[in-house]
């Protein structure tokens, strides 16, 4: 794995689960069902969203040739999608953050903090699009491919639902439905992640330059996408144990069903960055 990509792959999926949960959760506010007592106990475990979503910027930042020169990426904000995915994260954290701050200190009119939140959750969106661009690059063919927009969406999914449930569950919520529906929502991403990942590793071997093939970058390959498979799917089947035993889930179940997928999902972006490889010699 590009091991020495840890800041990317850090930044990526953290912020790619912290957008999956923020708008799972900011779904489930919208909606206007949930009791004062849990509302308030849900916002306060939102708190994690924005510790992941720290985490990842921080981690981002050593990334940087000069991390107090960062600013400087910001400088082609509208024609570079380095620039727009740095703007629209900052965004999204400024928006989404200010909604919650407001929310926890309960301050603001009501009517100004759902305007608050439902940009935030249109921004988010904007962010994980120009996340996804950057990446689509003529000159990588191991990533100008659909899936890198696969592989980001599954983790966004994936990993943002779990984590997203995990915090429903801390909060104590009433809504039995969502606790049945959300794995089976997981099952078919995580289907649509395995068939994707199987095309991907086929269609690697038709991808070669004058110096190496595609297939050739990671030694161990295969033996890191079973890894990935499995963490996946023991995270897929903890998630499902509730359901299986027609019991609400706790908090030590969903925790190490995102714990496991976390895992998975580092692995997974680990394989990606691995992959880089450019046209020519």
């Amino acid at each position: 794995m590009a091991l020495h990509e840890w800041p990317l792959i850090l930044f990526t999926v953290l912020a790619q689960t912290a957008v999956g949960a923020f708008i799972l959760l900011g779904a489930v506010v919208l909606r206007g069902k949930l009791c004062v007592g849990v509302n308030d106990r849900l916002h306060k475990a939102m708190f994690f969203i924005w510790v992941l979503m720290g985490i990842g910027f921080a981690a981002s930042t050593m990334h940087l040739g000069s991390p107090l020169r960062a600013f400087n990426a910001l400088n082609q904000v509208g024609s570079s999608w380095l620039s727009n995915e740095i703007f629209t994260g900052s965004l999204f954290f400024a928006l989404g953050g200010g909604y919650w701050l407001l929310e926890v200190l309960d301050k603001g009119p009501e009517a100004v903090r759902k305007l608050l939140l439902a940009a935030a959750i249109v921004v988010a969106g904007s962010f994980m699009y120009s996340m996804t661009k950057l990446y689509l690059l003529d000159t990588v063919p191991t990533w100008n491919t659909v899936y890198t927009p696969i592989a980001f969406m599954s983790t966004m999914v994936i990993s943002g639902l779990i984590f997203g449930h995990l915090l429903l569950t801390s909060s104590q919520h009433k809504m039995a439905t969502l606790d049945r529906t959300l794995p089976f929502i997981g099952a078919l991403a995580v289907v649509v992640s395995l068939a994707a990942l199987i095309s991907q590793m086929i269609g690697l071997g038709e991808i070669q330059t004058s110096v190496t093939t595609a297939v050739e970058l990671i030694p161990n390959l295969a033996q890191l996408q079973i890894i990935r498979i499995g963490l996946l799917l023991a995270a897929l089947a903890v998630w499902f144990i509730p359901n299986l035993m027609d019991s609400r889930p706790g908090v030590p179940v969903m925790a190490l069903s995102f714990v496991l997928v976390l895992l998975s999902e580092l692995v997974g972006r680990g394989v990606f960055y691995g992959l880089h490889m450019t046209v020519g010699i």
